[in-house]
């Protein structure tokens, strides 16, 4: 089979890393594929902020859960609640990826950006996790700031990267009943 294909239908969310820190050469073409992403009008309208430090990843962790217990969405409260959660998984590095809100397509164009690192971490056997809940941490304004998202710009999400702490899990069945042919 075709690798990227293969790369497409192997790769799982990982949610359990080792406690060792992935190569930066590793690192860097994982970001490389990240401004290969299609992206509307070419605006190129992403930022990639890199965290390898724990104390800042716990420190984003937890404005998370804060943020999230006051969310009026009961599912995600009692998340943020959670003692056990650690939303970036205790992986070794997390990317916040956001986009400029002015561009034609922010959502779009930081998905995209996402989409590619996850498959390219996972070529490489990497372990990787599109971390929805960061977003929730960058809606304080001096948060942003700390972590020189430039201004404009909005946390769209995040990224969990760190090796694998055991293999993937094989696919659940995927409903092949999705598809609408005009021929």
């Amino acid at each position: 089979m075709n690798e990227i294909l293969e790369t497409i239908k192997t790769r799982r969310s990982v949610r359990k890393y080792q406690d060792k820190q992935i190569k930066d050469e590793e690192l860097e073409k994982i970001l490389e594929s990240a401004i290969y992403a299609p992206n509307g009008a070419n605006t190129q309208s992403w930022h990639f902020t890199v965290i390898q430090n724990k104390e800042l990843i716990n420190q984003i962790n937890e404005g998370a859960k804060e943020v999230m217990k006051k969310i009026d969405i009961p599912w995600i409260a009692n998340m943020g609640k959670s003692e056990d959660l650690n939303i970036f998984h205790h992986a070794p590095t997390a990317i916040i990826v956001s986009a400029n809100k002015e561009s034609p397509t922010p959502t779009e164009d930081a998905s995209a950006a996402t989409q590619n690192m996850l498959l390219a971490a996972e070529s490489m056997d990497i372990g990787s996790c599109w971390i929805g809940f960061a977003k929730f941490y960058f809606i304080n304004l001096e948060n942003m700031k700390k972590f020189k998202i430039p201004e404009g710009y909005e946390v769209k999400s995040g990224v969990a990267l760190g090796y694998k702490a055991g293999e993937n899990l094989k696919a659940p069945k995927r409903n092949r009943n999705v598809f609408t042919y005009f021929r």
